[in-house]
């Protein structure tokens, strides 16, 4: 999907743009990027529907928000076989607490990003997680804290040159 049409430095400017300030307006983006405002929107529609955006929103912070506990939990599953990875994969998806699922290789199968609003909900999550027939071991990292927290890098050499 992504391979229809290249980028161009104009493209990269504007996936810098709206990395850095998702909610800037379009006649904002139109100006440092240097376009009108109908390219401009155009841009970022052609953006969205090639897959290159996948979403813009707003990063909360979760201990203003009562979830006082984020933890990474790696997931061993007791088999690979498809039905147990979609029966493990649809229980995540309907767990709100799950803020990420990964799909991993190697020792581990999954890897999670979870949050709990204390102790308490983080040992009740593990608790569910632990009672899923699909789950052979499971490793918990709570988080102490966060050291960065970085936007993804643009390679210039995307850009076409014709």
């Amino acid at each position: 999907m992504t391979d229809q049409l290249p980028l161009d430095a104009i493209d990269l400017k504007i996936l810098s743009e709206l990395q850095q300030d998702g909610r800037i307006r379009n006649n904002e983006l139109a100006s440092r990027v240097g376009l009108s405002q109908p390219p401009s929107l155009r841009r970022v529609r052609s953006l969205f529907a090639r897959g290159f955006i996948r979403a813009i929103r707003a990063a909360l912070n979760e201990r203003l928000l009562g979830y006082e506990v984020t933890s990474f939990v790696l997931i061993q599953l007791t088999s690979q076989a498809r039905a147990s990875v979609q029966a493990f994969e649809a229980a995540i998806a309907k767990n709100p607490l799950v803020l990420q699922c990964w799909q991993l290789s190697g020792d581990a199968d999954f890897l999670l990003k979870c949050v709990a609003r204390n102790a308490e909900g983080l040992h009740q999550q593990l608790l569910q997680f632990a009672a899923m027939p699909e789950i052979r071991t499971i490793r918990t990292y709570p988080v102490l804290g966060l050291s960065k927290d970085a936007q993804l890098p643009i390679p210039a050499d995307l850009a076409s040159t014709g």
